[in-house]
């Protein structure tokens, strides 16, 4: 069991979500984050006060998957994801050790599904 961790551009989330569906990945956890990569950011002016934004908006997906899923996962992200410009985002493949589901306590690669 892995779970799968992507930083991707806010605009790039619907073509990232049917690159998973086509891969059959369905269960996906999607939060709004801020943060910076190698873009650095960059300066604005608003009512002649100069400032600099250094948080840019980001998309963060969480995927726990099993073995069979992990290299279709990715490989999805990264078809859905890719602009070929910088900030196109990160992933990051974490080993899972247990996962419960709630509603039937089944446990491991079967709560997953």
């Amino acid at each position: 069991m892995k779970l799968i961790i992507a930083y991707i551009q806010p605009e790039k989330l619907n073509d990232v979500k049917q690159a998973l569906y086509a891969a059959d990945v369905y269960k996906l956890s999607v939060t709004n984050a801020l943060g910076c990569g190698q873009q650095r950011g960059y300066t604005e002016t608003y009512r002649g006060v100069e400032a600099e934004v250094n948080l840019l908006k980001k998309v963060r997906l969480e995927i726990a998957v099993n073995e069979e899923f992990v290299q279709p996962t990715i490989d999805a992200i990264v078809s859905g994801a890719r602009t070929g410009n910088i900030g196109d985002g990160k992933i990051f493949v974490l080993a899972m050790e247990q996962c419960v589901r709630i509603r039937t306590g089944d446990q491991g690669h079967d709560a997953i599904g």
